[in-house]
């Protein structure tokens, strides 16, 4: 039923999401440019501050290989879920005016907004692309290139997996900011959270150790296994470990499930608070 009611609202969905796309860049001199400009920028910021403090041990430098892309794969794999979580949350609230007056399937909003930001975010993997491109030129001995493998084409599967889970969250997420005002202030320190837990600046093996608690907590944070899987596909040229697919699957479609039916039985009350 789910997906035969969005089958037949996928014109309005393109239409909203073509929307989005044109009012994220409107005010912006930069326009869509500012997607590749923007991860570059903070990159090179980074990868200047923390590249001096990572202990370059033998185990740390096998498993970055190249510090700046290492660090672009996971910045530009959690911006996504960041700004399309953060944005799908704000989705009802912020198209009140609408939905009060033109009575659509309402998830509409918080999955167009997802996809804008999904569709921002494959724009900025050109960024990606140059780096690696840049690295294979110089051929820098600190930061060798990529390592190119067959297991280059399994890095759709972490991206479509990071697309289901930020769906879900985006769903449950703007379901509870309908109800609960402050949701969207702690959902922001969250991420802020989320952010320093995930390893995108640091690498685990540096300083966790083996059984703690901190470990467990990490291998319990799906955005890990996600980024693991697109840095050994993209980086690493190895494949994508089975137990990190399982897990971010499997956690992915529960969020997504539950996403759907609270969403769903919810809805009817959106119109009463926002």
């Amino acid at each position: 039923m789910f997906f035969k009611e969005l089958y037949a609202y996928r014109y309005l969905l393109r239409e909203i999401v073509a929307k989005n796309i044109k009012i994220q860049y409107r005010n912006s001199v930069l326009g869509v440019f500012w997607t590749l400009l923007e991860p570059l920028l903070t990159t090179l910021v980074l990868v200047f501050v923390f590249s001096a403090i990572l202990t370059r041990s033998d185990a740390v430098v096998q498993e970055v290989i190249n510090f700046p892309i290492y660090l672009l794969c996971g910045r530009l794999l959690f911006d996504f879920y960041s700004k399309a979580t953060k944005r799908a949350m704000r989705s009802v609230t912020g198209s009140a005016s609408v939905i009060k007056k033109v009575k659509v399937p309402k998830y509409i909003y918080p999955l167009a907004n997802v996809l804008s930001n999904f569709i921002s975010f494959l724009i900025s993997l050109v960024v990606l692309v140059a780096f690696a491109v840049f690295f294979f030129i110089i051929n820098s001995p600190s930061n060798p290139p990529p390592i190119l493998s067959r297991y280059l084409l399994f890095a759709p599967i972490p991206i479509i997996i990071l697309f289901i889970l930020c769906t879900g969250v985006g769903l449950i997420m703007s379901t509870l900011a309908v109800f609960f005002k402050d949701m969207e202030y702690l959902y922001d320190v969250f991420c802020m959270v989320l952010f320093y837990a995930t390893p995108i600046i640091w690498v685990p093996g540096m300083r966790i150790d083996d059984g703690s608690l901190m470990q467990y907590v990490l291998h319990m944070n799906p955005l890990y296994s996600i980024i693991e899987m697109f840095r050994n596909c993209v980086l690493r040229g190895r494949p994508i470990h089975l137990l990190h697919f399982l897990y971010a699957l499997g956690i992915s479609l529960a969020l997504l499930v539950i996403g759907i039916v609270l969403f769903k039985k919810k809805q009817d009350k959106f119109i009463l608070h926002i």
